[in-house]
């Protein structure tokens, strides 16, 4: 996977990324300041809250350091220090710290801070995949360190999102189906998308991005096994055989392996794992299957992450789809 150096973005992010420690492994923006989403309104790119996600080997020597440099960032959590920052950061929810609605550049933006070695464990497992999700979609890479291991991680996690959306997926369809079914796979099962969230969210980040989701898969679509892809037609078949649909169970992120488990095996049974998977790539429903084991394992997630958290999430983006239907109602 070909991630774009520092020195290919732009100014601007540069003079962002300029304005914290520069102890970073990888950070990227995303969201629709970044990329342009169906159904956004010409110059509203401009104005909407930039998303960035950091990640750094040391939370704690980075936030005493961002404390020092940007100490109003932070909210009340400032007067517990780094350490108690850290820990909050490391235990609760996704493992992710955010400041948000912080000004610079002009610009309003939100910044999240995840250890690499959380990083890496969500990318190549999907415990909780708020990162890992993300990176499902495009991002804008402003810098990447040369860690071997977060680099495979980040190709990795490109592949089991491929793998479980060909599971997912009836033997042929089209690019913008697969990438349809990437994009939702860390939506699935979040009740924000019931409660707030606009429905055609997912298909808005594809429309408008098919040219980048298909350099993002490029790469790994033409040297998969599993399936035959022609991208002159915008087609792929996929093996749907019981030996093609176990080969892609067995590559799946233990997490999601371990939810479709609890869906199969009755309690007490106690059987392998590869067991269970051979049973499930031999049922006419595998895909059903493992849909219902990422929608568990995300809407899982979503209630690690706070209730409130997520209603007022959605309070807001009611607020906004409400202002939005005033303006075109006569």
């Amino acid at each position: 996977m070909t991630l774009p150096a520092l020195q290919n973005t732009s100014v601007f992010f540069r003079r962002i990324l300029s304005q914290f420690p520069q102890d970073i492994s990888l950070a990227f923006a995303y969201g629709s300041a970044v990329f342009k989403q169906a159904g956004t309104a010409q110059g509203q790119m401009g104005k909407n809250m930039l998303d960035f996600v950091f990640a750094v080997d040391d939370p704690v020597t980075w936030h005493t350091m961002n404390l020092i440099e940007n100490r109003k960032h932070y909210s009340f959590l400032k007067y517990l220090g780094p350490k108690q920052i850290s820990s909050i950061q490391n235990d609760y929810g996704a493992g992710v710290y955010f400041n948000t609605l912080v000004p610079s550049d002009e610009r309003l933006i939100k910044y999240g801070v995840i250890s690499t070695d959380a990083l890496i464990d969500d990318l190549l497992h999907w415990k909780t995949m708020y990162v890992a999700g993300r990176l499902h979609k495009p991002v804008r890479i402003l810098l990447q360190s040369e860690n071997g291991k977060l680099r495979a991680a980040l190709v990795a996690n490109l592949k089991s999102a491929v793998n479980a959306s060909f599971l997912m997926l009836p033997e042929s369809f089209s690019e913008e189906d697969l990438f349809l079914q990437i994009a939702g796979l860390s939506y699935s099962g979040d009740f924000r998308m019931v409660i707030g969230e606009d429905k055609s969210k997912v298909s808005n980040i594809v429309k408008d991005n098919m040219q980048h989701f298909r350099i993002l898969y490029n790469n790994i679509l033409q040297d998969c096994p599993q399936v035959v892809y022609k991208p002159q037609q915008g087609r792929l078949e996929v093996d749907k055989s019981p030996e093609g649909q176990f080969t892609q169970l067995m590559a799946l992120p233990r997490t999601l392996q371990q939810q479709i488990t609890r869906l199969v095996d009755p309690p007490g049974k106690n059987r392998d794992v590869e067991e269970i998977l051979l049973q499930v790539a031999q049922d006419p429903d595998c895909g059903l299957v493992v849909q219902q084991g990422n929608s568990a394992k995300t809407d899982a997630l979503t209630l690690s992450k706070g209730l409130l958290k997520s209603v007022s999430y959605s309070t807001k983006k009611l607020r906004k789809m409400w202002k939005g239907w005033r303006r075109k109602t006569p």
